[in-house]
């Protein structure tokens, strides 16, 4: 595993059913999420989004590489699980603020 920033690896490390004080730990409290096509917006959103996502498509992302352009952290994440075309490579793209995550979109 590549050595990511401690606060990207402690997302990483997250249980999927982490609770919003866990979330906090990791995230600004506005923080932004996109999913593919979708965002979810402060710490009671993306804990429904992870749950629920971790129930529709069970899957394990095993960090793969780490690049900082830009103040940007992105991550390419192989995900392995219960989808069509299992596995996938996808980017993670992580904005930091402070010593939060202030955003992070996954493609």
């Amino acid at each position: 595993m590549p050595l990511l920033p401690e606060l990207i690896a402690l997302n990483f490390s997250l249980p999927t059913d982490a609770t919003v004080a866990d979330l906090a730990r990791v995230f600004a409290g506005d923080a932004k999420v996109r999913d593919k096509t979708r965002a979810y917006g402060g710490l009671d959103a993306i804990r429904a989004w992870r749950i629920d996502t971790m129930a529709r498509t069970p899957f394990i992302a095993r960090p793969l590489s780490v690049e900082t352009p830009d103040g940007i952290v992105i991550v390419l994440a192989e995900v392995t699980g219960a989808f069509p075309g299992s596995p996938v490579v996808l980017d993670h793209r992580f904005t930091l603020n402070n010593d939060r995550i202030a955003a992070l979109e996954i493609a």
